[in-house]
């Protein structure tokens, strides 16, 4: 296989994988559901469902704290699944040596 043909490959590769990305979806929870988050491959936001029982003026800081798990959780889960996308799509690709 010649520098080209391995190029050529590999630019394929990351297109598939930032379409991936785009289409992932993930959801995680902290406090037994009572913050749950949607974030995508690339990491942004989709969206946040906040349980009504869990708002309160005087544990702003509870709420806080559960966000900021969900949102760890749903990072690390879309980590996983671009690790996974990533590892299936390399072992299609032939690098010398390897």
């Amino acid at each position: 296989m010649n520098i080209q043909q391995m190029m050529k490959q590999a630019q394929q590769m990351q297109e598939r994988l930032q379409k991936q990305m785009a289409e992932l979806r993930v959801e995680a929870s902290a406090g037994g559901g009572m913050v749950s988050v949607v974030v995508n491959g690339a990491k942004q936001l989709q969206s946040i469902k906040i349980d009504p029982e869990v708002v309160s003026k005087d544990d702003v800081e509870m709420l806080q704290d559960l966000i900021v798990a969900a949102l760890n959780d749903a990072y690390r889960k879309a980590d996983d699944e671009l690790q996974k996308s990533m590892g299936g799509m390399l072992g299609g690709l032939k690098l010398p040596g390897m």
